[in-house]
């Protein structure tokens, strides 16, 4: 078994850590364009335990979510992606816009999120902090975000497609000499 994992093998791998009184760590998200502020993130959610698992929207609950431009990588390759981090122990998908189903089904000793979501609203908290658990808010890196890095992107491709200015003033002052 790899690191993407069902939500049937995910309940299987909570029985067994929790037998071995190992802290599982669980976050959420889209994670559509993986930048250094999810890396970061995704580290000091992992420092927080022993494991750290992963509810990846699927496609479809992204584009409920989003709007139908999302998500721009589809389900496999940000799994893969997010498997790959070494601070990620497991990754496993959901369809509904919130993980609450998956938060309730494993119940994971600390619950994070980032800091730009009060503690009211983070879906879960109730189940965990009934549980014994704990609801942690991690600082995110400042200017970090996918709809920031899909900004940037097309704003760099436009200014590119663009010829430039000095092109543009040439080949409008062409002439054509008739004789």
């Amino acid at each position: 078994m790899g690191k993407i994992v069902t939500l049937r093998q995910l309940l299987r791998i909570r029985r067994a850590l929790a037998r071995k009184r190992k802290k599982v760590v669980f976050t959420n998200g889209t994670f559509d364009i993986l930048h250094r502020g999810h890396v970061e993130y995704l580290a000091a959610a992992r420092a927080l335990g022993d494991v750290l698992v992963v509810g990846l929207n699927t496609d479809a609950s992204i584009r409920r979510i989003k709007g139908n431009g999302r998500p721009i990588n589809r389900n496999a390759d940000r799994a893969a992606v997010l498997a790959a981090l070494q601070n990620v122990d497991f990754v496993c998908f959901f369809g509904a816009n919130t993980p609450g189903r998956m938060i309730e089904m494993i119940v994971p000793d600390v619950l994070v999120k980032g800091a730009d979501w009060k503690i009211d609203a983070i879906v879960g908290r109730e189940i965990v902090e009934r549980h014994g658990g704990v609801v942690k808010r991690i600082r995110l890196v400042p200017g970090r975000s996918s709809t920031a890095v899909i900004e940037r992107i097309v704003n760099t491709y436009l200014r590119l497609a663009k010829p430039p200015r000095a092109a543009r003033q040439k080949h409008s002052q062409r002439t054509i000499d008739v004789e």
